[in-house]
């Protein structure tokens, strides 16, 4: 995630080198029993005999809800100093205003019908890792607003994974130091998830956790520890009541890298349903994509950097039969807005044209919360011709 990003960049710079709807679902708000707190409860939804394959196939535009369910107290510019600090935090404490339906009216109206809205959840914990309840009730809230409308949708443990352990963030600390007490945390936290939309349909998947790697281990005690994590997560989420067992599951790769997660050191869980799909995030270079360093992009070897990354995706994971979604891309603001179109339109038709299915990155910054509109001139057009399935060779539009 962009703005998240930018604090980290020195740290990350060693991980980062690098519409038609489906028809199922609960698509009638109406039929949803009203929020009742813990006793909740929805329609059953339907889980078909679908292939994870084949449901990544079915998301076409896709988009994130940065910067909004995923914020936290957190010390963003690294200066030691938590930034926006708040006593109860809500979703308006990076600067968006607060969710609404209107907002997937719209994302609906021009086409999209995949979203994934990352969450965090390290300041709505009690001391035995409950989840609070006010919080827990908003982010299914807003998980509706898109659900009913008929999108997929895919929520995670965010932040809590993230590179600041002095003002919160757990996965990486905690894991590494104990891992019988993370696992108790972690268990905890997602047990709650999972009771609370079980329901669900194959609409809605779970994603283990957010760019999250352990480079002060060993490389292959590294590696084993993310896969265990994950390994830990598939059985727990299979365990569970409702959909659950079938649920299909979003696993994120090592620092949801590509070329350190197209590493053979990288190995996706043991699933009896055969329903788990690859997460990765795309910021190549990081300095175009993630800060001002480099104004513009498209030069023959920077595409060919990106043709070579898409086609590691496609040999390691694509054509050995394992689905992959890129959780994550997108470019900084402030750079040439020319170039930044062309790089988005170039990615995700790459990955189109293979079946893997690319959502936006979004801190606010792309698509106006209250305007409902697109800030950047040809971005929508040329997302849409990225997808639309027709040969063409992408050009920078000026």
């Amino acid at each position: 995630m962009i703005k998240m990003k930018r604090i980290f960049a020195a740290a990350s710079a060693v991980v980062m080198a690098a519409g038609v709807f489906a028809s199922c679902g609960n698509t009638d708000s109406s039929s949803k029993a009203e929020n009742v707190g813990s006793s909740h409860v929805t329609e059953k939804g339907e889980m078909r005999d679908i292939s994870s394959m084949d449901l990544v196939k079915e998301m076409n535009l896709c988009w994130n809800l940065g910067n909004s369910l995923d914020v936290c107290n957190a010390d963003r510019d690294g200066d030691g100093q938590v930034d926006e600090n708040s006593e109860k935090v809500d979703e308006t404490l990076w600067g968006n205003v607060k969710t609404t339906p209107e907002i997937f009216d719209q994302l609906k109206k021009d086409g999209f019908n995949a979203v994934r809205i990352p969450i965090t959840w390290r300041d709505h914990l009690s001391d035995d890792y409950t989840i609070d309840e006010d919080w827990m009730n908003r982010v299914e809230e807003v998980v509706d607003y898109a659900y009913d409308r008929d999108f997929y949708v895919i929520i995670n443990v965010h932040h809590d994974g993230g590179g600041d352990p002095d003002f919160g963030a757990w996965i990486r600390t905690e894991a590494e130091a104990d891992y019988e007490n993370f696992s108790k945390k972690y268990n905890k936290i997602w047990t709650q998830i999972a009771k609370r939309f079980e329901n669900y349909s194959d609409k809605l998947i779970f994603e283990s956790m957010n760019e999250v790697g352990f480079d002060d281990m060993g490389t292959n005690q590294a590696y084993e520890l993310l896969n265990k994590i994950n390994q830990d997560f598939v059985d727990l989420i299979r365990k569970q009541g409702g959909n659950n067992p079938k649920r299909h599951l979003l696993i994120a790769g090592y620092w949801t890298d590509v070329e350190k997660t197209c590493s053979k050191l990288f190995k996706m869980p043991d699933d009896p349903e055969n329903r788990c799909i690859v997460s990765v995030h795309y910021y190549t270079p990081w300095e175009f994509c993630v800060c001002t360093n480099q104004y513009n992009w498209g030069t023959e070897p920077e595409i060919k950097t990106m043709v070579n990354n898409v086609n590691k995706l496609k040999t390691t994971f694509v054509d050995n039969g394992i689905p992959v979604i890129v959780g994550e891309y997108g470019n900084c603001k402030g750079n040439d807005e020319v170039d930044r179109v062309f790089f988005d339109e170039y990615f995700t038709k790459l990955t189109h044209d293979i079946g893997i299915p690319a959502f936006l990155w979004d801190d606010g910054g792309v698509f106006d919360r209250t305007d409902l509109t697109w800030q950047e001139e040809g971005l929508l057009d040329a997302l849409h011709r990225a997808v639309s399935g027709e040969e063409y060779i992408v050009e920078r539009i000026k």
